[in-house]
């Protein structure tokens, strides 16, 4: 799939008269889908250099142990660098396909080593099926069980790690950059995986790039520490990014299917704050704006959030929108609870 498909999946909406279209008709006449070329140069110019800051650093500080804190500036350039290509991959940043992709597997499998072809498939189907218990990869049971459903049918780690999954979320983040990697490899042996050669031939060329770096400038022992300081701490970036977005939320099972704004809408969350927080989260924190519409620039969302909030006040739709720590709050509560049945088993046992 490509990100083309955010795009299809709204037109039939938009031709019904939905409450999605109306919706859209206010977005577009207040000018909020129009491209921002100039925003994006500048912020494709300022990650670059905060990752180009990253190495040139590295090879300065050389076999001191204050590289670690260089590794720690650059999981943070790799977090935005995965940002700016979610972007690319939702046609925010350039108007043609060809650029788009080749945009995002220059960011994606070159910059950080995550699969592009892989993680846009991944991505579009949560976009398609937020929160839908059988539809949403985001929310299958891997580690982790996300409604008591899934944890009354888990078997192996996530049956373990179910009863205590709360307490152990943040930790298993630093886990998530190797997922990552690994599952972005794992996808090159899948056919129908567009341009694989290109694919494994950038993923391959990531990895012997950073590794070579690594161990060419550390003695061993400090190179095996960046690497785990600098992917572990890139993982719990990525993680705390994304937690906030629908985790804690309403979960769909079955037919349950309501129309594309109440789908969107009802399983998203809003995370509030200021410009810092824009930067951090990628403009992630207007959740419910960019589920609606995907290639909406990512900084005209801060404007498209007091349309939409007004329009869901109007159609009586319930608008979730908290602060940062709140978020976490809702989000490891609603774990909690998710794997309540492990724990009675095993209290029963």
């Amino acid at each position: 799939m490509t990100a083309q498909v955010f795009v299809r999946s709204e037109s039939p909406e938009r031709t019904t008269g939905s409450d999605y279209a109306r919706l859209s008709k206010k977005i577009a006449d207040h000018g909020l889908m129009t491209r921002r070329p100039g925003y994006y140069a500048a912020r494709i110019a300022a990650v670059t250099a905060l990752y180009a800051g990253g190495w040139t650093a590295f090879v300065l500080v050389g076999a001191s142990w204050w590289t670690l804190a260089v590794a720690a500036f650059l999981a943070a350039a790799f977090g935005q660098v995965a940002l700016l290509a979610h972007d690319i991959a939702h046609r925010q940043v350039f108007r043609l396909r060809k650029a788009s992709e080749m945009g995002g597997r220059v960011a994606a499998n070159i910059g950080i080593g995550m699969g592009y072809g892989w993680w846009q498939d991944k991505h579009t189907r949560h976009h398609a099926h937020p929160n839908h218990d059988e539809l949403d990869p985001d929310i299958e049971p891997d580690l982790i069980v996300w409604s008591q459903g899934q944890a009354r049918s888990a078997q192996g780690l996530p049956r373990l790690i179910g009863r205590s999954q709360a307490y152990l979320f943040f930790p298993l983040l630093t886990l998530e950059a190797f997922n990552l990697h690994v599952a972005g490899v794992r996808a090159l042996a899948d056919r129908s995986l567009k341009h694989r050669p290109l694919e494994g031939a950038l993923l391959i060329g990531h990895f012997a790039v950073y590794l070579t770096a690594l161990f060419l400038v550390l003695p061993p022992g400090m190179a095996v520490a960046f690497l785990a300081v600098q992917q572990c701490l890139f993982g719990v970036y990525l993680g705390s990014v994304f937690a906030p977005n629908h985790k804690g939320m309403p979960i769909l099972t079955g037919k349950d299917r309501p129309d594309f704004l109440r789908r969107q809408v009802l399983t998203s969350r809003n995370v509030r704050g200021n410009w810092f927080t824009d930067i951090a989260l990628g403009g992630l924190n207007y959740q419910i704006e960019h589920h609606l519409f995907p290639s909406m620039p990512s900084p005209n969302l801060r404007r498209a959030q007091i349309i939409v909030r007004h329009y869901c006040e109007e159609l009586s739709v319930s608008y979730l929108e908290t602060g940062l720590i709140t978020s976490y709050r809702q989000a490891l509560r609603s774990l909690h609870e998710a794997g309540a049945p492990l724990r009675r088993t095993r209290a029963a046992s």
